[in-house]
């Protein structure tokens, strides 16, 4: 009862505390991100990304730090196998928050390569967010709409020639590349509106992983799909953690084998296209179904 009467002070403080830790590592990592612009010099690059990516992974870690000292909250992590730093990792996850992005980031930590996300073109403006993204070499996507893509049909697949010219930049150093399958996040009334066959997940949308699989296929030592549950707080977690009253969190991490069927031509050839789509479907049911039992548990 009186978590909940402290509520609305706990949001204005936690709140606060995560802006400046978001002000100050992305700060620091647009500033050196600047400099690895203006500095031709290939070993100080890589001393600069090295930076780069510390800062990135300490905004998560500090960021869970500050969750956990607002919020009694448990983080359950389960792996399904052993993972490694000295990887290359394909991460499709479900999407319920802004606050997913914080616990990927978090979990990367000492377990498997900083993570790049894919992300959409308008939250470059976002303050630190945006610069701090770019910096680190991740792709900004814009989703064209049907009636667009009508009008402008030179436009089609312009995303998809995004994704793969960032992903050429990633085959150089072990990476996670991280991709929220659905587009955007769940809501009931997103999964209403889409008729979802599924009862916990959006539809996924197959395009920017399998070019990411056409590009990147061979470096991918496995791919790791991730459930990421909140069961106290399904409807609100971003709010409930700020306002210290998230208790639980479940992040499941499948370690699955890539297919060999699963890279190929996704645009040009028909018949590899449906198969992926196929694929990716039953991935999805197997996921749904996952969730459900661990909810259920």
């Amino acid at each position: 009862m009186m978590r909940v009467l402290l509520a609305p002070f706990i949001f204005v403080i936690h709140t606060s505390l995560q802006i400046i830790n978001l002000a100050i590592c992305g700060g620091l990592v647009i500033i050196f991100g600047l400099a690895k612009l203006i500095l031709p010099v290939p070993i100080l690059r890589k001393v600069l990304t090295a930076l780069m990516n510390i800062f990135f992974l300490m905004f998560g870690r500090v960021s869970v730090l500050l969750i956990r000292l607002f919020n009694p909250l448990v983080i359950e992590r389960r792996f399904s196998a052993p993972v490694s730093t000295e990887k290359w990792y394909l991460l499709v996850a479900n999407h319920l928050s802004y606050l997913d992005i914080i616990l990927l980031i978090e979990l990367s930590v000492g377990r498997i390569p900083p993570p790049k996300f894919f992300l959409k073109k308008e939250l470059i403006w976002l303050p630190f967010v945006g610069l701090a993204a770019w910096a680190l070499d991740m792709p900004f996507m814009r989703r064209y709409s049907a009636a667009y893509l009508k009008k402008y049909p030179h436009k089609k697949g312009k995303d998809i020639e995004t994704t793969k010219a960032y992903c050429q930049r990633y085959t150089g150093t072990p990476t996670t590349v991280i991709n929220f399958v659905e587009g955007t996040r769940f809501t009931p009334v997103k999964h209403a509106t889409k008729k979802s066959e599924y009862q916990l997940l959006l539809p996924p949308k197959a395009g920017g992983v399998a070019f990411t699989l056409a590009t990147m296929g061979d470096l991918f030592t496995n791919m790791l799909d991730i459930s990421l549950l909140y069961p106290d707080n399904r409807k609100h977690p971003m709010m409930a953690m700020l306002s210290g009253q998230m208790r639980r969190v479940i992040i499941d991490v499948n370690v699955l084998e890539i297919p060999a069927q699963a890279k190929g031509d996704y645009f040009a050839d028909e018949a590899f296209r449906a198969g992926f789509q196929q694929w990716l479907n039953q991935l999805w049911q197997n996921k749904d179904k996952r969730m459900q039992r661990i909810l259920e548990n």
